[in-house]
């Protein structure tokens, strides 16, 4: 090998070899569509436009008023149901195209993926972004920067050594550069241990807040955000003083470390749903330890939410699944904990659309039904700001401008 070449990852050459193959190929068709009769739900003021004709043309909403629909576009009359920005999963581990297809099929246009055990976020992403695929628009995280990255190794030849832990600055900086290198746009690392296994402490601590700054920054030379698991508040804390956009889970945070999170403006993605999956039969968690454990998280989990909403700490919603088949978690269920515990329907309507989008960093582009905005779209039956449990029977999902559900014909006329 020449000294100065670098290796030839598998990863890579998948890339490459996917590449010249789509290269050959033609986009889906994305025609100009105009939904007529929609009530357009602004889910930033809580206001409702009724009666309207939203054009969508090139994957973005083009107009929103009472015209005639133009001569050329596709008519999808709504008969009056509500027309909602698509949802944002800003915390998935989807990695697969059915799972893809099952999220977008809930609603969900848009996921910030939480790491996956290789780079194919990073190709999902590439896929619908080009047109071959109609699925959620990604935010790719690729490899878990974690202590024991396993299997994950196997994702590209340089992580070799790194087999034996990941946990000095080197050793740090390099897990982050080999995600750099695959065109990630966040790095997902961790400040404590996980709750969904019986044999680990939520809130034992993992990185310290020296070594999360190292990740911090060296993410930082090239503009991508830090996601940070934290249930325990130690590990919390140091996260949030290291700098990382956001807390995932955050389950037992103290007071101290949520008035750090409001003075940094660090974010908060609870996925206080994946808890109750933990509590219950079935889904991606059934143990009995894990079942006992969740009982004491729950109530935990909801004071810190109550507490970090009454401080005015952002949030957005995260369902924390892969949505495999057996996954029972969705954003949905999301907006209605929040509702429970104390939000307005129009806060956790946010949280799930507009708020999630600049968590982000791409709400001006998602996260609203408004004209310049992508389309990325919904439709329910009924107003969501006066009855939530309606985003859980989806109608229609428009992502980037291709439908890629349609059910309006089983819905009341």
């Amino acid at each position: 090998m020449h000294p100065n070449r670098s290796p030839v990852t598998l990863s890579t050459l998948v890339a490459a070899l996917s590449a010249m193959h789509l290269g050959a190929q033609t986009p889906l068709p994305r025609p100009a569509i105009a939904l007529t009769h929609a009530n357009v739900v602004d889910v930033v003021g809580g206001g409702i436009t009724r009666n309207a004709t939203v054009v969508l043309r090139d994957g973005r909403i083009a107009s929103i008023g009472t015209a005639a629909p133009p001569a050329d576009a596709q008519v999808i009359d709504l008969r009056g149901k509500y027309l909602v920005p698509g949802l944002i999963d800003a915390h998935t581990h989807l990695d697969n195209l059915a799972a893809a297809k099952r999220a977008l099929e809930t609603g969900v246009t848009t996921v910030r993926s939480a790491s996956v055990g290789s780079f194919k976020d990073v190709a999902l992403r590439d896929l619908v972004r080009g047109g071959y695929v109609i699925g959620p628009d990604v935010l790719a995280a690729g490899i878990f920067v974690t202590p024991d990255i396993g299997d994950a190794a196997l994702a590209d030849s340089g992580l070799g050594p790194l087999m034996n832990g990941v946990r000095t600055p080197d050793q740090l900086r390099a897990l982050v550069r080999a995600n750099l290198r695959h065109g990630v746009d966040v790095i997902k690392t961790r400040g404590t241990e996980r709750a969904g296994t019986p044999t680990t402490d939520p809130r034992q601590q993992v990185y310290t807040e020296a070594e999360l700054r190292v990740i911090v920054e060296e993410a930082a030379t090239r503009g991508v955000p830090v996601e940070a698991h934290a249930h325990g508040d130690e590990g919390a804390y140091a996260a949030v003083a290291a700098g990382v956009r956001s807390i995932e889970h955050g389950t037992y945070l103290s007071d101290s470390t949520l008035r750090l999170m409001k003075a940094k403006g660090t974010w908060l993605v609870p996925t206080f749903s994946t808890l109750y999956d933990l509590l219950e039969p079935g889904g991606d968690y059934d143990d009995p330890t894990t079942h006992l454990r969740a009982m004491h998280m729950i109530p935990r989990a909801k004071r810190t939410i109550q507490q970090a909403h009454a401080m005015g700490i952002r949030m957005a919603t995260g369902a924390d699944v892969s949505y495999t088949p057996q996954s029972v978690n969705r954003i949905s269920h999301e907006v209605m904990r929040f509702v429970e515990i104390g939000f307005t329907p129009l806060e956790a309507l946010r949280a799930a659309t507009a708020d999630g989008a600049e968590l982000l960093g791409i709400g001006a582009r998602t996260g609203r039904v408004a004209a310049g905005y992508d389309a990325d779209v919904i439709v329910v039956e009924e107003n969501p700001l006066e009855n939530p449990i309606t985003l859980q029977d989806v109608l229609l999902v428009v992502s980037k401008g291709r439908v890629g559900l349609n059910r309006l014909t089983f819905g009341r006329p």
